[in-house]
């Protein structure tokens, strides 16, 4: 599969490089819940775009929705423990994660899922990583993206506080941690404006759906 991507310019390279996590900025969210962020931490992340859009193999997937099925707005890939991943820079970033967090979380980061945004016309609602143990534990997702940015919304479940908004693409890493899939929900929302596509990779530890 291939698609058009305006590159970054301040990504003018093909050379895939992970940056230290060291220059990690945590926000508080409320109730127990925070994101860590990290800009272009991954350089050459327009390359591996290119790749993983070309050569994953991706599915399109139809989904019940009150009496109607239909189409699931965005394309997915999923590795499952032990899977080799579809680049080896994916691996060296999961591990990376896993060390990096090792004292928090207290285990590594195992499967990784991926979503393919062909354009504004994909997304996905509102919704929090709750099948399996992150609907009653504190947990972690950390997703790295790549290609052209889209916003990531971030909302409390019950309601009563502001959204936040996270331009993700070219690089950029976020992990959402502690009582995040529990208490906040996050999207991807359609847009109207011309918009490149967006592949995001979501790290998770055993049994985080």
């Amino acid at each position: 599969m291939t698609a058009h991507l305006q590159g970054s310019l301040f990504d003018q390279t093909d050379e895939l490089r992970l940056g230290a996590l060291t220059g990690m900025r945590r926000t508080p969210l409320g109730h127990g819940a925070w994101i860590d962020e990290l800009p272009g931490w991954l350089g050459g992340a327009d390359a591996l775009f290119e790749q993983l859009a070309a050569e994953v193999p991706w599915r399109a997937e139809r989904r019940k929705m009150y009496d109607q099925v239909v189409d699931v707005p965005r394309l997915l890939a999923f590795y499952g423990e032990g899977d080799e991943l579809p680049h080896p820079v994916l691996a060296r970033a999961r591990d990376a994660l896993g060390a990096h967090y090792a004292a928090e979380l207290g285990e590594p980061f195992t499967t990784a899922g991926l979503c393919y945004y062909r354009d504004g016309r994909d997304s996905v609602a509102w919704h929090g990583d709750r099948f399996g143990r992150g609907a009653r534990e504190d947990t972690m997702v950390a997703i790295l993206s790549v290609g052209a940015p889209r916003d990531l919304l971030l909302r409390p479940m019950r309601g009563g506080g502001e959204t936040v908004r996270r331009p993700l693409g070219h690089g950029d890493l976020i992990v959402m941690g502690g009582s995040c899939q529990r208490t906040w929900e996050h999207a991807v929302p359609k847009s109207a404006r011309a918009t490149g596509p967006r592949i995001s990779v979501q790290f998770r530890p055993h049994g985080v759906q």
